[in-house]
């Protein structure tokens, strides 16, 4: 899986707005996650285990704004965040949150690139 785009994060200063905006605007199918801030946006098909079944096609999330999600965040997969994040230190990059547990999905990291851009990174739990 490394180094592919595989999810975007939009953030929102108003949920229920944002939510729907882009369901009016787009037809997303919005998913909320129990016990976290969290929106789960399905813009393509999914199969079984809710992966795109469209070559190159991601879905996303939606979640309130806040550091490190501040504006439109794409998200990269990796097999180890922990040794991504090294490399990114390594090229120059920042690191503003290391790993942490996404409930039993796996866990994200954030980084800011040389530009100020902040990326975001997935690791599928094992």
């Amino acid at each position: 899986m490394s180094g592919k785009i595989v999810h975007f994060e939009i953030p929102a200063d108003d949920l229920d707005r944002a939510k729907s905006f882009y369901t009016e605007a787009f037809g997303w199918t919005l998913t909320d996650y129990p016990g976290l801030d969290y929106t789960g946006v399905t813009t393509t098909p999914v199969d079984d285990s809710m992966m795109p079944t469209e070559p190159g096609a991601i879905n996303g999330g939606m979640t309130s704004r806040s550091a490190p999600v501040t504006s439109v965040t794409i998200t990269v997969g990796v097999d180890d965040i922990d040794e991504a994040l090294a490399k990114v230190k390594q090229a120059g990059g920042t690191v503003v949150q290391t790993k942490q547990a996404v409930a039993d999905m796996g866990f994200t990291g954030y980084f800011t690139d040389t530009e100020g851009n902040t990326i975001g990174l997935w690791q599928n739990a094992s």
